[in-house]
């Protein structure tokens, strides 16, 4: 019988040897999600969202799509679950789902990350209408992640954004030895605009049996 191989995650599948670069505390949280688990985190955000309230009604479109929020706060307590999976050609994904605590309500941002032939791609709302490429590098033991051009698909068709207004994300995760947490740092910037969404803060994450079948978060 020929061997079959073990499972991967998407970080796994298009970083490959990178993540050996890892500080180890952070593994849990890029390795393969075992079947029937769920890797689940639970922490505190220094800061969320964007004070530029000019910005706040296009973010209020975007967060009924579960991607970002049209709020600004200190202090937002908030939980990730991350759940396994494949995407329609077999390849690994993850879907994840971050629950923001702000003090006018809870908010949920919702992503899917896959793995491609050239690399890592993001799928962000609850219909994944937005999606990036992203290119991870494992340095100092943490993990950045910089997109490539957004794309918005339109009915079956996936549509780049042009360069001059396109987004750019930056995604820093690390463990922080002075606190003993992981840390993750979320910035968005755009081309003539500058900072537009930002979020950051430490929390503790761990891998243990889904008891909800896979259908809560």
């Amino acid at each position: 019988m020929p061997d079959v191989p073990a499972p991967q995650s998407p970080w796994e599948a298009a970083a490959g040897e990178a993540l050996s670069g890892l500080h180890p505390r952070l593994l849990p949280y890029f390795r393969a999600i075992p079947a029937g688990s769920v890797g689940r985190g639970q922490g505190v955000f220094a800061r969320a969202g964007t004070p530029r309230r000019w910005l706040w009604p296009v973010l209020w479109v975007l967060g009924r799509q579960g991607v970002l929020f049209a709020a600004w706060q200190h202090d937002v307590p908030f939980a990730v679950t991350n759940r396994p999976g494949v995407d329609d050609s077999g390849a690994p994904l993850v879907r994840a789902v971050r629950t923001f605590r702000f003090a006018s309500g809870e908010r949920r941002m919702v992503d899917a990350v896959t793995a491609t032939p050239s690399g890592l791609v993001d799928h962000l709302g609850h219909r994944r209408r937005w999606s990036a490429d992203l290119v991870a590098h494992a340095r100092d033991g943490a993990l950045t992640m910089t997109s490539g051009a957004m794309r918005l698909r339109v009915g079956r068709r996936s549509v780049a954004l042009p360069a001059a207004v396109s987004p750019r994300v930056s995604l820093t995760e690390e463990f922080d030895e002075a606190v003993g947490r992981q840390r993750v740092s979320v910035t968005l910037d755009a081309p003539l605009v500058g900072r537009i969404y930002e979020y950051t803060g430490h929390f503790d994450y761990s891998v243990e049996p889904d008891d909800t079948g896979g259908t809560a978060s």
